[in-house]
């Protein structure tokens, strides 16, 4: 018998606001289940062509830092049960890594990004889309502390860049995006409810193959 199409659920939302953390929590919640998340941040631009400091010029909060193409198609790839090497992103040298990580088709795919419902072509390969609705001011501080402690980041810099590039990216495309959303989810991973919600959800999904 032939496989169901796999089924495609978008995760939005403003930088900080939580998306990652629901995403990760439905796969802990899924880990032996036929779930796969992929992250809209592994497939930035490759920037190995331009010098180090051309590439910290990059608005990585803009839709063009995305290699949107690609990512089409490594969806429509997993939607066919093909399997997939997703890049993966040095951010200390701000351009794509020359190792990649091979990625198995599953029954649902969890596509996680501050972007992924800007773009309609993007939109249009998902089944259920959400956009996780947090406080410019929570948000803030969440980025702070990824990029201070995970990134290397100096508080200067990541000040410096959010009031230059991220906020202003946000009120131009991240929270008009927000209207493309099936279901909105305020206050990101603390919002158990919605967490379960959308649990149940991918457990129908899942039972019903």
């Amino acid at each position: 018998m032939q496989k169901k199409k796999p089924v495609v659920i978008g995760i939005a939302g403003g930088t900080g606001s939580g998306k990652t953390s629901i995403a990760k929590k439905i796969m802990q919640t899924f880990k032996d289940e036929s779930v796969l998340l992929i992250q809209q941040d592994a497939y930035y631009h490759d920037q190995s062509h331009l010098t180090f400091e051309e590439r910290l010029e990059t608005n990585y909060d803009h839709p063009d830092a995305f290699d949107n193409e690609f990512l089409m198609t490594q969806i429509k790839q997993l939607q066919n049960y093909e399997s997939i090497d997703v890049p993966i992103y040095d951010y200390a040298l701000h351009t794509r890594s020359d190792k990649t990580t091979r990625v198995e088709p599953k029954e649902v795919i969890i596509l996680e990004g501050i972007l992924v419902l800007v773009d309609e072509k993007i939109r249009n390969l998902m089944d259920i889309k959400f956009f996780v609705d947090t406080d410019a001011d929570i948000r803030i501080l969440r980025r702070m502390a990824r990029d201070i402690n995970e990134r290397g980041r100096t508080l200067e810099s990541v000040i410096d860049q959010y009031l230059s590039a991220v906020r202003p990216m946000h009120n131009q495309f991240v929270e008009p995006s927000k209207a493309f959303a099936d279901v909105i989810i305020p206050e990101g991973g603390k919002n158990r409810v919605a967490i379960d919600l959308l649990a149940t959800k991918i457990e129908m999904i899942l039972d019903d193959e």
